[in-house]
């Protein structure tokens, strides 16, 4: 059974979920815009019965308290630093599995930087770490609201923070739209209709900036740790580039590549494979005693 939680991070009151055993292994999924830990409602209990799972709301995002941005700094830095304290504040530290999708990556990745015996092994869902990896969708971000902030460069962005844009993050490259969940778009367009709910993620796109200065340091870390890496790439997201997914095997050349017939959010479309895909990965490449990481193939 999936539980709902909430903690106190820095006077932040912090959402999360959680399912399985605590004496299970532990699994920290860590999601992406414009979504919450919804979005993995549908994998936690399919996982339950392998791993002790967490999955946190960032603050702005989903259940978790969303400050004032002109009081609370809405940086990849900081939601890094609640998602460390929440961790800490449940005990929920030590050696462990991180599934980072698309935001997940920067959050999860300054996790392990300064906690790197935390990371026991990784999946990577559409989450990038490569300059090739960006589509043309993040011209607007990249070209113009990084090189002059601005309310004309904002602008550009607000229509992928309404209902068509959401719902097109969502629908783009699946195969068959009709299985995923309008319920999505729905929840997320409700958080981001409150109060200063754009201002957040329009400060957030404006901060992705620092995760690429910060590209070559986290590649520099894994090609140090070559932690067992179970890479699951949609190959028709809005967001990043089939390109993306492969460009990590430069530096995880051990590492296991499926590449899947889907977009930015593959859990929507492709549970069933993914499901079976960390299952087996896990069983054959971490839980072995004293097995160490060799190349799977690619598929």
């Amino acid at each position: 059974m999936v539980q709902h939680r909430t903690a106190l991070v820095d006077g932040l009151s912090v959402f999360y979920r959680e399912a399985g055993d605590p004496a299970s292994p532990k699994l920290l999924l860590l999601g992406g815009f414009p979504a919450s830990s919804h979005q993995f409602r549908n994998l936690i209990p399919a996982l339950a019965d392998r791993f002790h799972i967490i999955s946190p709301d960032y603050p702005g995002f989903g259940n978790t308290e969303m400050p004032d941005p002109l009081e609370w700094a809405y940086t990849f830095d900081h939601l890094s630093e609640v998602v460390e304290g929440l961790l800490v504040a449940i005990g929920f530290t030590g050696p462990m599995g991180i599934f980072m999708q698309d935001y997940g990556g920067p959050v999860g990745n300054r996790i392990i930087a300064r906690h790197p015996d935390w990371l026991d092994w990784q999946v990577i869902q559409n989450s990038n770490a490569y300059e090739e990896g960006f589509t043309g969708a993040w011209d607007a971000i990249r070209h113009a609201l990084w090189v002059n902030r601005s309310s004309e460069t904002e602008a550009a962005l607000l229509p992928f923070l309404e209902l068509d844009g959401v719902r097109l993050v969502y629908t783009h490259g699946h195969r068959d739209p009709s299985r995923i969940s309008p319920d999505n778009w729905t929840v997320d367009v409700h958080f981001l209709e409150r109060p200063n709910a754009k201002r957040v993620q329009l400060d957030l796109f404006y901060d992705y900036r620092t995760n690429v200065a910060l590209y070559p340091r986290w590649q520099a870390l894994l090609r140090e740790l070559q932690p067992e890496t179970l890479i699951l790439w949609g190959q028709h997201d809005i967001f990043f580039t089939p390109e993306g997914g492969e460009a990590y095997l430069r530096d995880l050349p051990n590492a296991e590549l499926i590449r899947l017939d889907s977009g930015h959010f593959a859990v929507e479309d492709s549970l069933g494979e993914i499901v079976e895909a960390i299952a087996r990965f896990h069983a054959q490449r971490v839980a072995p005693s004293g097995v160490t990481g060799s190349a799977m193939g690619q598929r």
